[in-house]
């Protein structure tokens, strides 16, 4: 995991209008400049990027356009789909302070969808911006551009325009949770993070380690701890994991020997194939709603006898229902034998009578 990413990973920014005014003048003027075809050569002609050779493929359903070499041969043009986007971003211009604040209210107040649509297509060049910041965190920049634009929509969903705030501020706030936790959740195929303490610890460990190294003190557990307000043991727990990458199941157990059984053969295994344990679970779905069914049908001493005697987790014995009936144990065998073989007939409709033969 890179360590652009400078801010840790945290739960909605509610309060982002409240206290987001007084630092954002620079960011707000900055987006308002934003060019998006500088913005785009940028991303192409960056020699730490990598971002044109990666991505240059043909879009589905479109046609294979061609260009000729010196040489006659005809290869196929590449496409950039990130540079058509900006392209597209383009064409929705910026809103001004009025007509921002005109636009909210109407989205606020009367719940108008072209509103909040024309809100979010006018800052979509912000959510570039900001996801331009992590490319190192994620290769894949459409991606993150893409958790970035649910933050912003999300943004639009709860900002209030009587608050004097303004929308990109607001919005920022949003547009980095989400691609922090869409960081968080695709780091590694199994998750990382999943408390406050080690998304914090995901995004900040290797920073604050690298900063106490640099300052000649030892980055102990207990130090880090203490610094990011955790525990030392989530700090040991977290070093682990980052140290460690994702094991195959597949892969040996030991790459010196060829025959090294794999990781997936030492698992323990119940003896039962997945498809046999869904049938098992369907016939026992059946078969409750066919008890269920029979029992509705009974009444007086039959019902009694299929439910405490049949039914019950702790049966009761027949002299006990003997003496609660007034017969003998014996009448109450007779009942209940007579009761079992109603229940075979209902049952052997839909399962068969192979499993519930004498």
């Amino acid at each position: 995991m890179d360590e652009t990413t400078e801010q840790s990973q945290g739960e909605a920014p509610d309060d982002a209008q409240d206290g987001a005014q007084d630092g954002a003048q620079d960011e707000e003027e900055e987006n308002e400049d934003f060019d998006a075809d500088s913005f785009a050569a940028e991303l192409v002609d960056a020699e730490d990027d990598e971002l044109s050779s990666a991505r240059l493929v043909t879009p589905l359903g479109a046609p294979l356009a061609r260009t000729r070499g010196s040489s006659g041969a005809t290869p196929l043009a590449r496409y950039d789909p990130l540079q058509a986007y900006m392209r597209d971003v383009q064409r929705y211009p910026l809103l001004s302070p009025e007509e921002e604040r005109e636009t909210a209210i109407r989205y606020a107040e009367e719940g108008d969808v072209d509103a909040a649509a024309r809100l979010v297509t006018a800052n979509l060049r912000l959510v570039v911006k900001i996801a331009y910041e992590y490319r190192r965190a994620h290769k894949q920049l459409p991606d993150l551009i893409q958790e970035g634009s649910i933050g912003l929509m999300q943004a639009v969903k709860k900002y209030d325009p009587y608050k004097g705030v303004k929308l990109s501020t607001y919005a920022a706030w949003w547009i980095r949770a989400y691609i922090l936790r869409f960081i968080l959740n695709n780091a590694r195929l199994v998750k990382l993070g999943t408390t406050q303490a080690q998304r914090k610890l995901f995004f900040n460990l290797r920073k604050e380690k690298a900063k106490l190294s640099a300052m000649g003190i030892e980055p102990t557990p207990e130090t880090i701890a203490k610094r990011l307000n955790v525990t030392s043991d989530e700090v040991v727990q977290m070093d682990r994991r980052l140290a460690a990458g994702d094991m195959s199941l597949d892969a040996p157990v030991r790459s010196d020997e060829e025959a090294a059984p794999a990781r997936v053969d030492l698992l323990p295994y119940d003896g039962q194939s997945a498809d046999q344990n869904v049938a098992e679970a369907e016939v026992s779905a059946i078969l409750q709603q066919r008890l269920r069914e029979f029992g509705k049908t009974l009444s007086g001493k039959d019902a009694k006898i299929f439910h405490e005697r049949m039914l019950a987790d702790e049966p009761k014995t027949l002299q006990e229902l003997g003496t609660e009936f007034g017969v003998s144990r014996e009448r109450v065998r007779q009942l209940e034998k007579r009761l079992q073989l109603r229940l075979r007939d209902h049952l052997s409709k839909d399962l068969g009578p192979e499993p519930f033969g004498e």
